[in-house]
C-alpha cells in the first residue's frame, strides 16, 4: 500500500467515523420512540389528527399545494386499501390451496391479518403528512389549478375503490375490524374457596 494514501484515509477518518456515530445515535433514538410509542394506539392518532390539522390550515390560508394535496390523497386511498385488504389475497388462495378464511361457523377460526399493520398505516400516513407539510415551502410546488376538479376526480375514485374493497369484503366473508367480534376469554377462573373444585 502507498504511504501517501494512508494519510489521507487517517486524516478522513474521524470526520466520517464521527458522523456515522451521529447518525447512528440519531436513529436509534427516533426507532426508540418509535417503539415506545407503538402500544399508545389512541395518543399516535391524537398526534396525527394534530399534524393533518396543521397541514390542512396551512393549505387553507395560503390557498394553493392542490397537486400537493392531490398526490396526498391518492396516497392515503393507496394506503387505506392495503390497511383494509388481507395480508393473503383470499382469490388467489381460492385458485392454490382453497379458502382459507372461515366462510361457516362450524369452520376454524383464523384471525384477520392486514396487509399494512395498524402501526405502519399510521407512520406511513404521518410521515406522508409531514413530508406534503414540508413541501408547502416550495413555490415550485404550488402549481395553479383548479381544485374543484381535482377534488372531484378524488372522490370519484375514493368512491370506486371503496366500492369495489367492499365487494372484495361481502365476497369473501372477512371483516377487516376488531370490534364487535366475539372474543376468547381464556380458561374460567375459580374462587380460591369453591368446593366444586375437581380433584384430583
Amino acid at each position: 500500500m502507498d504511504p501517501g494514501s494512508s494519510g489521507v484515509l487517517s486524516s478522513s477518518d474521524p470526520s466520517s467515523t464521527s458522523l456515522s456515530k451521529w447518525s447512528c445515535t440519531i436513529s436509534q433514538g427516533f426507532q426508540y420512540l418509535l417503539d415506545k410509542s407503538t402500544p399508545h394506539v389512541f395518543r399516535r392518532w391524537i398526534a396525527f389528527s394534530a399534524i393533518a390539522f396543521i397541514y390542512a390550515l396551512r393549505v387553507y390560508l395560503i390557498q394553493g399545494f392542490y397537486i400537493i394535496t392531490y398526490g396526498l390523497g391518492i396516497y392515503i386511498l393507496q394506503l387505506l386499501i392495503a390497511f383494509l385488504s388481507p395480508q393473503v389475497d383470499p382469490e388467489i388462495e381460492d385458485l392454490l390451496d382453497g379458502p382459507t378464511l372461515p366462510t361457516s361457523n362450524s369452520d376454524e377460526f383464523r384471525p384477520f391479518v392486514r396487509r399494512l399493520p395498524e402501526f405502519k398505516f399510521w407512520y406511513s400516513l404521518t410521515k406522508a403528512f409531514c413530508i406534503a407539510f414540508v413541501l408547502t415551502f416550495f413555490s415550485a410546488f404550488d402549481v395553479p389549478v383548479f381544485w374543484p376538479i381535482l377534488l372531484f376526480y378524488w372522490l370519484v375514485l375514493f368512491v370506486s375503490t371503496m366500492k369495489r374493497q367492499i365487494m372484495h369484503m361481502i365476497k369473501y366473508k372477512y371483516v377487516p375490524f376488531s370490534f364487535g367480534k366475539q372474543k376468547y376469554s381464556g380458561k374460567k377462573v375459580y374462587p380460591t374457596g369453591d368446593t366444586d373444585l375437581p380433584k384430583d
